[in-house]
């Protein structure tokens, strides 16, 4: 199956990480869970998550001093979900990094919109666009979901790697080299058959005609582009 956003939620109460994953899971996220900071920032390494959900209430240590810790370590959107109500907690952890507040007790419809708006948002802030279309074929970067003429096509997560990094910067050419390092996590940037099979795949599962490709171009010896999107 495509790679799905992960969600790390770091709270000491089971019954808020079990309602939590449920609802998660519900909306088609992956879920990782730590009950206290020094498991959290473990976690942080080991899971690699899109998304943190936040309790300052931990019994080893203040959730607000993971906020910087977490923004330093990770490229996850973070968002703290806590029942402290006074104003300025909420301004020092915006101001320490954090990327919204959510107040306890939450609605989890609301809590899911804001997760998906904080990865939207993510998305644009780095230069890309939430969504792309080139043809029949529909890269939602933000659900991390393909479609081809509107059923639902199941990459493998490095399919779904090389795709996403295409996909961020529609119709630019982005090297060899840059697709390795970005969607291999060793040493292998030399290693450009490996790319090659992905690719290959990749056209077999979303080109027309994987013979004559028109959504991924190869720029011969220097790497691939995606079609602009519509």
């Amino acid at each position: 199956m495509t790679a799905r956003n992960k969600v790390l939620v770091v709270d000491d109460e089971q019954q808020i990480r079990r309602l939590l994953r449920a609802a998660l899971v519900r909306a088609d996220f992956d879920v990782a869970e730590a009950e206290d900071a020094r498991r959290a920032l473990t976690a942080l390494e080991t899971e690699k998550p899109d998304v943190v959900l936040l309790d300052l209430g931990l019994p080893d240590r203040d959730g607000l001093e993971l906020v910087p810790l977490i923004k330093q370590r990770s490229q996850a959107t973070l968002l703290v979900v806590s029942a402290r109500e006074a104003t300025d907690q909420k301004v020092t952890a915006l101001d320490l990094g954090a990327d919204d507040y959510v107040t306890k007790p939450f609605d989890t419809d609301e809590l899911l919109a804001r997760v998906r708006a904080a990865l939207r948002h993510r998305v644009t802030a780095q230069g890309g666009v939430p969504s792309v279309t080139v043809g029949d074929v529909e890269i939602d970067l933000v659900r991390r979901r393909i479609f081809k003429a509107g059923v639902e096509v199941h990459l493998t997560p490095k399919e779904y790697g090389v795709i996403e990094v295409l996909a961020r910067f529609p119709g630019r050419v982005i090297t060899h080299a840059q697709l390795l390092k970005s969607v291999w996590t060793h040493e292998i940037e030399h290693h450009v058959e490996y790319l090659r099979v992905v690719i290959r795949n990749i056209r077999q599962k979303l080109e027309t005609d994987p013979q004559q490709p028109r959504l991924i171009i190869n720029e011969l010896g220097i790497g691939y582009r995606l079609s602009g999107g519509d």
